[in-house]
């Protein structure tokens, strides 16, 4: 028996893996299965080749994603996710038995092993090993990694590659990735309350139970009840979906999720968060970021000082930004006029300011609120009506008066 590492990793590696393209897009050229092009990222921080692994974001189908862009680009920050090479995503499209079992394998940081030679050339014992051999020869070492690692059950007599992957052997593998097994087993007695609960075989029991313990996975309001559908095959967005309530499961990984108040727009491809606590981390910025605002992709532009935001970091870097609560619209101006009022407060410093000038041979007055903070250059002795001042700020607030 060859030793298999437990190494630090993500859930969302799993997702990432899965939900990257699989059997048709990264492994379509055979071979060693990945183009240096189209890699994902290994999340091992000893790995030397990470330079490697590159990040994708671009999918043309982005509108067809709605509400799972957000669970995808989460998934997204831990790593590589890479779509089609036609540049789709495919948020419909079902999720093989193969493409499931070969991201299990490398969630569980087994990558080289599995694509090492030793392990390539496994004599894999499956009726179907043919099949594997013939038609999916990158996953030859991945099925038997995975078999070394108790991923498939004592039972199992076929990989079935191009079979779906359905919620009830999704919750199952998942479970195992996460080496919860024993804990699961422990919860084989427990009843489940779906309606279509005989339906899930009774040493699959405490795996659901558990993932569902977990918030891993949920089940269906259906008319006449509460069903988990066991048999129904997973779609790329809806795993994208399960897989992100799985992060909070793993051990302790490099990637951080922060919350905050911007201090200001991003400059210099860094950023600074306000956190609750009043402290600040100024940030470096991945030029891969994925800015999600309003309920889609935004650029990094868009972002401004007061956003409150939820920032997930990757090897130290910002790659996912997702703003929580928009700050106010800022809208600058710059007036120039000749004072008409000024008003103090009760500690007499100014409060308001109003000037008048010339639009359309009219007169116009505006009238501002001057900041506590207020830059007044020039003679602050001139500061009097029939002055000509140049007055800006933003929101109707005041920031500097120039006395001209």
């Amino acid at each position: 028996m060859k030793q298999a590492m437990w190494k630090k990793t993500a859930i969302s590696s799993l997702a990432l893996l899965m939900l990257a393209g699989g059997a048709t897009s990264a492994f379509a050229d055979g071979g060693n299965g990945d183009r240096d092009d189209d890699r994902e990222r290994h999340e091992d921080k000893d790995d030397k080749d990470d330079d490697k692994y590159k990040i994708t974001w671009q999918f043309e189908d982005e509108d067809d994603l709605k509400w799972a862009m957000e669970y995808i680009m989460r998934l997204a920050s831990k790593g590589v996710f890479t779509g089609y090479e036609d540049g789709t995503f495919k948020p419909h499209q079902k999720i093989s038995r193969i493409e499931t079992l070969t991201a299990a394998v490398r969630l569980m940081g087994l990558r080289e092993q599995a694509e090492s030679a030793a392990e390539m050339n496994t004599d894999l014992q499956f009726k179907d090993a043919k099949k594997i051999e013939s038609k999916y020869p990158w996953a030859v070492g991945y099925v038997a990694v995975a078999l070394e690692n108790d991923l498939f059950s004592e039972t199992e007599t076929e990989v079935k590659p191009e079979a779906n992957a359905t919620r009830l052997w999704s919750t199952i593998l998942l479970i195992k990735a996460l080496k919860l097994e024993d804990e699961a087993k422990a919860l084989n007695n427990t009843k489940l309350d779906f309606k279509d609960a005989k339906e899930i075989p009774a040493g699959s029991v405490g795996y659901v139970a558990l993932a569902l313990q977990k918030g891993i996975i949920t089940g269906y309001n259906d008319k006449n009840g509460k069903t988990f559908r066991p048999n129904q095959p997973v779609s790329r967005a809806e795993l994208a979906a399960l897989l992100d309530r799985t992060d909070t499961e793993m051990p302790d990984q490099d990637a951080q999720a922060i919350t905050g108040k911007l201090k200001a727009a991003p400059a210099d491809n860094k950023l600074t968060l306000v956190k609750a606590d009043n402290t600040e981390a100024v940030l470096a910025i991945d030029s891969n970021v994925f800015i999600f605002r309003d309920d889609k992709k935004s650029p990094l532009s868009a972002l401004r000082a007061g956003d409150e935001v939820l920032v997930r970091t990757y090897l130290n870097k910002v790659v996912f930004i997702e703003v929580t609560k928009s700050a106010p619209e800022v809208i600058s101006f710059s007036e120039l006029g000749v004072i008409n009022t000024l008003t103090f407060n009760a500690q007499a410093k100014l409060a308001t300011i109003s000037i008048s000038r010339i639009e359309n041979f009219q007169t116009v007055v505006l009238i501002y609120n001057v900041d506590a903070n207020v830059a007044i250059t020039g003679d602050a002795s001139l500061l009097k009506a029939g002055q000509l001042v140049q007055v800006k700020g933003e929101n109707g607030t005041a920031k500097s008066i120039e006395i001209k």
